[in-house]
């Protein structure tokens, strides 16, 4: 049996990774999406084990400890990883497992599986990122601001993945991801 590839999907907060991966996932449900761990507190509407394991700062220490996180990164003042053993299991199955992370994750993936597919999201301009992320409703202006000066430095590293690719519309985009996506290589 052949091995599953592993897809890692980034860029900055706000560029909507989300909404693309939701519909991508719609559109090819064989794909398994790595359920990530966080420290941070659920949003409205979110699911535990299915958007996020929410988890307490003890407990994820214990995890990075355990090596338990296939990645993880401090984000926003909050943590998040990759639980390993589900990843692990589905390449082994010959399963595609896309991956939603951050920079400095994606950046450990690099080392961890140099095979990778590593996409990096981007935003058409930095105007409209801010617009989208303030359209959230969920950020006071303090957490804006941090997440537009930490959305420069991640753009500054998009030329280090494997693909590029402008969220500009969002079928157009959602098109050129599931491209890179199914691509042989």
């Amino acid at each position: 049996m052949q091995l599953g590839r592993l897809i890692v999907l980034t860029g900055p907060s706000g560029v909507g990774k989300g909404t693309l991966l939701r519909s991508l996932l719609q559109r090819h449900p064989e794909l398994y999406f790595s359920v990530s761990a966080t420290t941070r507190a659920p949003r409205g509407g979110e699911i535990y084990g299915r958007h996020y394991y929410f988890t307490s700062r003890e407990q994820f220490q214990e995890m990075i400890k355990n090596g338990e996180l296939l990645e993880w990164a401090e984000f926003a003042g909050n943590c998040y990883g990759t639980p390993r053993k589900a990843v692990e299991a589905q390449i082994a199955q010959g399963q595609s497992v896309i991956l939603e992370i951050e920079l400095e994750g994606a950046r450990q993936i690099k080392q961890t599986f140099p095979a990778a597919l590593r996409i990096f999201i981007l935003p058409p301009s930095e105007a409209e990122l801010e617009r989208r992320i303030r359209s959230r409703g969920t950020d006071s202006e303090e957490a804006i601001a941090r997440r537009l000066r930490r959305a420069k430095e991640e753009i500054a590293a998009a030329n280090e993945f494997d693909i590029q690719i402008v969220n500009d519309d969002l079928e157009k985009t959602l098109d050129r991801l599931e491209a890179a996506v199914f691509s042989i290589s």
